[in-house]
């Protein structure tokens, strides 16, 4: 079953999703939230909506950077993970993982609806998103 929704209104949005890019959008939700209960520092998990789509952040501590993820229109059944675009996170992500991913921008991981998605280094990603704000304190410290 995964993770319970505690916003009628998110599981409403993942509802109206066609089967397909639904479920995959479900088993990236569960990723993010398992990449949030094992990165140190990440902290409590907040489902939101955000431009009307699913977000998650760190409310306790404020240790990360919003993850959105939606499906992208482009083609059916893509989805995609959004991080802000002010952040350096999709350069980091660049850097660990040239060949995993297909990026767009500063901001987008993309993924096709046929593609095998790296969970290890999607987790990876994710925590790193998760503890952005903490782990560059730690770094000016």
């Amino acid at each position: 079953m995964g993770t319970p929704f505690k916003d009628p209104n998110i599981e409403k949005i993942f509802n109206a999703y066609p089967a397909p890019v639904r479920e995959k959008l479900l088993a990236l939700r569960e990723l993010i939230f398992s990449a949030g209960e094992r990165a140190e520092g990440a902290g409590v998990i907040q489902e939101t909506l955000k431009w009307g789509q699913p977000s998650y952040v760190t409310v306790r501590p404020k240790s990360g950077s919003t993850i959105r993820i939606d499906a992208t229109g482009d083609a059916p059944f893509d989805y995609a993970a959004y991080f802000i675009c002010t952040t350096t996170l999709v350069e980091e992500f660049r850097e660990l993982y040239p060949n995993d991913f297909t990026f767009k921008a500063n901001r987008t991981l993309l993924f096709k609806s046929n593609d095998e998605v790296p969970e290890e280094a999607l987790s990876h990603c994710l925590s790193i998103a998760l503890t952005y704000h903490s782990r560059k304190l730690r770094k000016a410290i």
